[in-house]
């Protein structure tokens, strides 16, 4: 069967067991397992690798799961795809690992790296849950349900199997957690479940196979809730006292005081009666569970669902649980009669072996016989594994059995009760002769072919599942049913009894497990309960069924009293003699073994004292040879200690020469780190002074503006004031124009009476006029040098001052530029007085004008008038008196002229100052910014002041 390229990890076998599936990581292949050839091959893409592959059960279908997470499903005869599962929601997504069906193939059960599971209905094709597992659970790493006869394949418990070992077996319809295998320090690596679900086998970590008992694991599980039980219970008792009635029945069952057959007949008849008129109430347990319907359910199924098995025990069997009767029993401690019961019965569990004492020890103290009963351990055994963690209900239902299934055994006390192997006898001589001819034929009795069975109750015979099934059916019926199966367990094995012929055979065969099929036995024992005669029936030979008492447990009194007495005496004897001769015989050994262990200290003395003198012998010779070996190991040692004083001496110079190096070297490297250095520093230097000189170099760029602008606005103000200065002018000098024609008028009147006067008076006056303009140009010029002297001290002293104050506050530029503009507008005011000053002196010579004109023109109307009138008598003291007028008006004007020439020098004086006051500060903080930036100062915040 070849075709794989990679290994095989998943195999799937069709539940025809036709057809299987081999799955790789890159193909699954589908064989005809008939003629052993590969049918179909599923290719895939590499991208995406197959997960797994597998048939579902009980159908015709085939499930892939790939590792994208698409799931497809096909169909085996075509192999057409049936169907396609969505995707995931994406706040659960995981990629799936490992997977799980039921086994009605409806539920698929998903998992991978997470804490969650996903459950898709495959009929309805969507997932329709989502379980997230305890925290503790990071990755899942097996899933497979738990299977349940009782389900019909709806499987309801999974087993999930985490990466810390642990396997929990959660609900998934109430997602509860039920119970878990394994633990942290024993963890399971795989894991694996019966077909019944029955069992779990675990291989753990650490190498070992564990097999766990689910109907153990559930147990406490499957309990009912007492609340329930109660409330059905108090039901039946509103209507009819049926602890009466029930009473009544039983009292007059054990108190029949005749056994023979019309009696007995009688009672039969009686209880058919009594199951007449109240036959629902006995059918009722006190926990509502109802007897007919769970014979149906027996009938039906062959055994009792695993889970409620104990639960449905504990009601047919109607166990009074009598807490304080049953530790009174154990509160007597373990009975003489088993304190070496582990030396007769070696068990392994030391848990198992004290349960056994103490149920034991307690059926002895509740009744004598059971003491000296030898066959009670193999009788109880089965039970007291089944019950051993409830010691009171493993001791009950044992009473229970021995009062009931164990009618008449102790009649003929200490011999097998012949009575109920004569009964056994008997139907087995009814139903098959043949049989019963061939066990005499072999002298075989039944002692050997029916009282094994019976003292082991099956156990020995019969597995655990098949002994389960059958005291399901024993507990169900009357006790006569026990006996009717030792009958059916020899009818259903005739063929291999009828081949033996010896007795070790016979022997053999009762007391080992034979391939026998239990449903069949049980078939068989119903046939004979129903086919028997009445006459050898064992059920009118036994009483009915009888529940022990409440509270305390009924006296068990039935067997021989005066042989257990009697064997009890004897073993009381027997036990004394025998501590006596254990005493005696314990003394001799002690003296025995005194003796014994003188002798052995006298032999291991001697053999001591040889010993250490062989032993100081060899010392001596020891510490002869070790002398010589240190006298050569001292020439050595004084050898290699002057190689070494050589060696020491070439190691120390080559260390002083390393040395020496490493010196030379660290200084060389040093220096060049300093160099290094140094260039560093020089770099950074002249990056700075670079970055400085740019930075001045903007601030340049950036005061060159406001240069051009300062020059702006001084030029703009110089041409407003000039344009002032000429609107003066002219409005001067058409008012000198208006004048001169004003006073040129009248003179002109007189030019044609007397033009030698005028040409006299116009030369003496234009000598006036010329002596007058020199002598005030004189002033004048005198008076602008003075000015200009004290404005260039006042300017000299003006800079002295700004520059002390320029020096004092270096970091004050802002205050400095709005002291000039505050010093301007003072300068401003200043202006504004010499302008009203002006003004005053203007109108002063308008007014001395005026006069001089109104004066002028007087005269020249006198004259006019009267030529001769008052003609000087010399020349020059007309020209005198003629020029003083003029020449103080002359005064005037030219005083005026040179006040406004004044006032403008100092305006433009002024302006100049300014501006080269302004040059100069700019010019002292290039420089101070220079000398901070070569002394390494901070210079991006002198740069931003």
């Amino acid at each position: 069967m070849r075709g794989h390229e990679s290994s095989v990890f998943s195999i799937s076998v069709h539940a025809s067991g036709r057809y299987a599936i081999t799955t790789s990581s890159d193909t699954a292949q589908l064989w005809d397992l008939d003629t052993f050839q590969r049918k179909r091959k599923l290719n895939i893409l590499q991208s995406v690798g197959i997960q797994k592959v597998f048939f579902l059960p009980l159908s015709n279908t085939i499930l892939s799961c790939f590792k994208d997470n698409s799931i497809f499903a096909w169909e085996c005869d075509t192999l057409a795809c049936k169907y396609q599962l969505p995707a995931p929601p994406e706040s659960s997504s995981i990629l799936y690992k490992v997977f799980a069906v039921t086994r009605d193939g409806r539920i698929l059960a998903a998992g991978g790296k997470s804490n969650h599971l996903h459950l898709w209905c495959l009929e309805a094709k969507q997932l329709f849950r989502i379980i997230q597992m305890p925290t503790k659970v990071r990755a899942i790493r097996h899933l497979e349900f738990l299977p349940d006869s009782f389900d019909a394949g709806s499987n309801q418990v999974l087993g999930v199997l985490s990466q810390d070992g642990i396997m929990r077996f959660v609900n998934i319809q109430t997602c509860k957690l039920l119970f878990e295998i394994g633990s942290l320090d024993e963890g399971i690596s795989s894991s694996a479940i019966s077909p019944h679900g029955r069992y779990i086998a675990s291989i753990l970590e650490n190498g070992s196979l564990n097999i766990y008992s689910v109907q153990t694991l559930t147990k406490e599980i499957n309990k009912p809730p007492p609340p329930l039980v109660k409330v059905i219970e108090d039901l039946p008792k509103r209507k009819v006292n049926s602890g009466d009635l029930k009473m009544k029945v039983t009292s007059g069952r054990v108190q029949r005081p005749a056994k023979s057959r019309e009696n007995k007949i009688q009672a039969r008849i009686l209880k058919q009666d009594l199951t007449g008129n109240f036959e629902n109430k006995e059918n009722e347990f006190s926990d509502g569970l109802n007897k007919k319907r769970l014979q149906i359910l027996l009938k039906g199924y062959g055994e009792y669902p695993t889970k409620y098995r104990m639960f449905i025990w504990r009601s047919l069997l109607q166990l009074p649980e009598n807490h304080t009767a049953f530790s009174n029993l154990i509160d007597k401690g373990i009975h003489v009669a088993f304190l070496n019961l582990q030396k007769k019965y070696p068990i392994k569990s030391r848990k198992l072996l004290r349960v056994l004492q103490r149920t034991l020890s307690a059926l002895a103290h509740w009744s004598a016989i059971f003491s000296d009963t030898p066959y009670l351990p193999l009788l109880a055994f089965p039970f007291v594994k089944l019950f051993q963690n409830n010691q009171l209900i493993c001791f009950e239902v044992v009473a229970t059995l021995l009062i009931n299934w164990c009618q008449h055994w102790f009649e003929y006390f200490p011999n097998p009760p012949i009575n109920i192997l004569s009964m056994i006898e008997n139907v087995l001589a009814f139903h098959d002769k043949e049989l019963l001819q061939h066990f005499i034929n072999h002298d075989i009795t039944s002692q050997l072919y029916a009282w094994p069975l019976l003292e082991t109750v099956f156990s020995e015979v019969l597995t655990r599942e098949e002994w389960l099934k059958l005291f399901d059916n024993v507990f169900s019926n009357h006790p006569s049913f026990l006996l009717m199966t030792v009958v059916a367990y020899n009818i259903c094995s005739r063929a291999p009894l009828l081949n033996c012929n010896l007795k070790d055979d016979f022997e053999f065969f009762f007391h080992h497990r034979n391939n026998l099929d239990i449903s069949a036995v049980i078939r068989e024992v119903y046939r004979l309960m129903d086919t028997t005669p009445a006459d050898i029936h064992p059920d009118s030979m036994l009483d009915v069924f009888v529940a022990l008492t409440k509270g305390q447990y009924p006296v068990f009194n039935q067997y021989p009293k005066f042989i257990a007495d009697y064997q009890t005496q004897e073993r009381e004897r027997i036990r004394n003699d025998q501590l006596d001769s254990l005493r005696e015989r314990q003394v001799v050994e002690d003296m025995q073994a005194e003796v014994d262990q003188q002798r052995v200290e006298d032999e291991g003395w001697y053999q001591t004292q040889e010993l250490l003198r062989k032993a100081e012998e060899t010392r001596r010779e020891m510490l002869l040879q070790e002398e010589e070996k240190m006298i050569q190991q001292r020439q050595k040692l004084a050898a290699v200690k002057r190689e070494l004083k050589v060696k020491e001496v070439h190691l120390q110079d080559a260390a002083r020469r390393r040395l020496l190096q490493s010196q030379q070297d660290q200084r060389e490297m040093e220096l060049r780190r300093l160099d290094d250095e140094i260039e560093r520093k020089v770099h950074m230097r002249d990056r700075e002074i670079a970055a400085t000189a740019k930075d001045l170099e903007m601030r340049r760029l950036e005061l060159e503006p406001q240069k051009r602008l300062y020059e702006k606005n001084l030029s703009r103000n110089q041409e407003a004031i000039a344009k002032e200065m000429r609107e003066d002018a002219d409005a001067y000098k058409r008012k000198v124009d208006l004048e001169e024609h004003m006073f040129h008028r009248p003179i002109g009147t007189d030019q044609t009476q007397n033009q030698k006067t005028q040409k006299l008076i116009e030369e003496n006056l234009a000598k006036a006029e010329q002596a007058c303009l020199n002598t005030d140009w004189r002033i004048q010029a005198l008076h602008k040098q003075r000015c200009d002297d004290l404005h260039r001290n006042e300017c000299y002293q003006e800079v002295a001052k700004l520059l002390r104050k320029n020096r004092k506050k270096e970091m004050e530029v802002l205050n400095a530029v709005m002291e000039g503009e505050a010093k301007k507008w003072e300068e401003a005011e200043e202006e504004d007085f010499h302008l009203k000053s002006e003004k005053k002196a203007a109108a002063l010579s308008d007014a001395s004008r005026r006069w001089l004109l109104e004066n002028e023109t007087h005269d020249a109307l006198e004259n006019a008038q009267h030529p001769y009138h008052k003609v000087p008598r010399c020349q020059d003291e007309w020209v005198a008196s003629s020029c003083l007028p003029r020449t103080s008006q002359l005064k005037d004007i030219s005083e005026m002229e040179s006040l406004t020439q004044i006032s403008l020098n100092q305006r433009k004086t002024r302006w100049d100052t300014m501006e080269w006051d302004l040059m100069e500060r700019v010019r002292n903080l290039r420089q101070r910014l220079a000398t901070q930036a070569r002394n390494r100062c901070q210079t991006p915040h002198l740069l931003a002041t």
